[in-house]
């Protein structure tokens, strides 16, 4: 058989953290750094390669702005966290990060890389997955309430997407009551719903993740000073509305339902307007509106609960994605706390 100069050049490459290694036919050549064991030289251009995991480290730094919580996530003492970004920074000759007190921000330099950081992470998840992730296809019919679609839905679905290419997930977004009505009608396979904890609701499935709800109003607002008291919430059914009632009640606090929306977005329109308050989770809470509590002449309203529960027939498409969903909120607890 003979072989031709194309034939020379034919291989696969192949991309580890630790070194590049060209499988040639005939021969394997590993080229080694003396730089160290976190970047590598391409003989072609020069410009060296930079760990995985100096990406990783720096991206869940830019997103919980905390050293010290970073390293719980990335499963790194502080230390080495610092280490990591010491090294990333002397690479690129510049700094990524700016330290404000027990916090951090990025550099112009870092919210540059940080874009780059993302797609290279999301593309090595993806050649990945090609080879290491179960071979599972199928459909999932998938619920959530419906202020879920913008907050939390878009990241869970195109992770899941990048890593099970071959599932379809067809989501439902209704109210809370609903969903876990049509989970065990085989309406759909699996479902978050908000609860208080100790109600019906809570006791129907897993816990995946808590949060405070919170008074919210506009800054610098009157609403919340006004008797009886407005609220803003949703509709009949809603466990924020719920609790947000039954906290005013046990305050005897006079209070009457002035605005009323399905979807968060009419709530928060009555809040910037200053025209009401409204309960909602801690986490969504950012200017121009702000948190109100005791000194607001306002009781706790309590934690609550995202619950999710597969349907009795669920497959192993709807076991993959009660995985990949679980751990998402674990990620999410992680930030949070």
């Amino acid at each position: 058989m003979k072989t031709g100069p194309l034939d020379c050049y034919m291989g696969i490459v192949c991309v580890s953290i630790n070194r590049i290694v060209f499988i040639y036919s005939f021969k394997k050549i590993e080229l080694k750094n003396s730089r160290g064991p976190d970047m590598e030289k391409l003989p072609s251009s020069g410009m060296p390669l930079i760990d995985m995991e100096l990406y990783r480290t720096f991206l869940v730094i830019a997103e919980t702005s905390s050293f010290s919580k970073a390293s719980d996530l990335v499963g790194r003492t502080p230390s080495a966290v610092s280490m990591q970004i010491k090294k990333l920074e002397t690479l690129l000759g510049v700094a990524v990060f700016a330290r404000e007190g027990r916090s951090v921000r990025l550099t112009p330099e870092g919210e540059a890389l940080l874009g780059y950081a993302r797609r290279i992470l999301m593309l090595n998840e993806e050649a990945v997955s090609l080879f290491v992730a179960p071979d599972v296809e199928g459909e999932v019919r998938f619920g959530a309430p419906s202020d879920f679609g913008t907050r939390l839905l878009p990241n869970i679905l195109s992770r899941f997407a990048r890593t099970h290419p071959g599932v379809n997930v067809d989501v439902h977004l209704d109210g809370s009551p609903k969903l876990d009505e049509m989970v065990k009608k085989g309406a759909l396979d699996l479902a978050l719903f908000t609860a208080r904890p100790g109600t019906g609701l809570a006791s129907g499935g897993e816990v995946v993740f808590t949060e405070p709800l919170v008074w919210v109003g506009l800054e610098g607002g009157i609403a919340y000073d006004r008797d009886p008291l407005p609220l803003a919430v949703s509709t009949q059914g809603c466990p924020w509305r719920r609790a947000a009632r039954v906290a005013l009640d046990d305050a005897q606090k006079p209070y009457r339902i002035s605005y009323t929306s399905f979807h968060s977005a009419g709530q928060e329109a009555a809040l910037l307007a200053d025209l009401a308050i409204a309960p909602f989770p801690a986490s969504v809470v950012e200017p121009p509106m702000q948190v109100l509590d005791e000194r607001h002449g306002l009781p706790e309203i309590g934690d609550y609960h995202i619950i999710m529960t597969e349907g009795a027939k669920a497959g192993k498409a709807t076991h993959a994605f009660a995985e990949h969903v679980e751990e998402c909120f674990k990620e999410l607890s992680h930030v949070s706390s």
